[in-house]
Parts: C-alpha cells; structure tokens; sequence
C-alpha cells in the first residue's frame, strides 16, 4: 500500500478498524466451526499488531 499519512494518523488516534475486523471475523469463524462440528479445531495463530493492542488499551 502507498504512503497514506491521513489514514496513519486515524489509525494512531482511533486504532486500526480493519485490523480488528479481521480478528472479530476470525473468531467468529472459529466459533462456528466449533459449533458446527461439535469439538474445538485446531487454534489459528491470531495475527495482532500494535496499533490493534493500543486501541484496546
């Protein structure tokens, strides 16, 4: 992606929004799965980065 310095500094003051739609669709999708099936699948690493954990914090 190019050098997008209005979209940095919304992310850096409000956090990264399609970061953490991503987490909340793959844990939904982990959900899912564990209901449809009826037993846990095996984990999938959750991808995290920084500007996702300072939103939250």
């Amino acid at each position: 992606m190019d050098h997008l310095p209005i979209y940095e500094d919304l992310v850096r003051e409000r956090g990264d929004a399609v970061a953490e739609a991503q987490l909340a669709a793959e844990h939904t999708q982990h959900q899912a799965a564990e209901l449809l099936t009826g037993h846990n699948p095996p984990p999938q690493a959750h991808r995290r980065d920084d500007n996702t954990a300072r939103s939250r914090g």
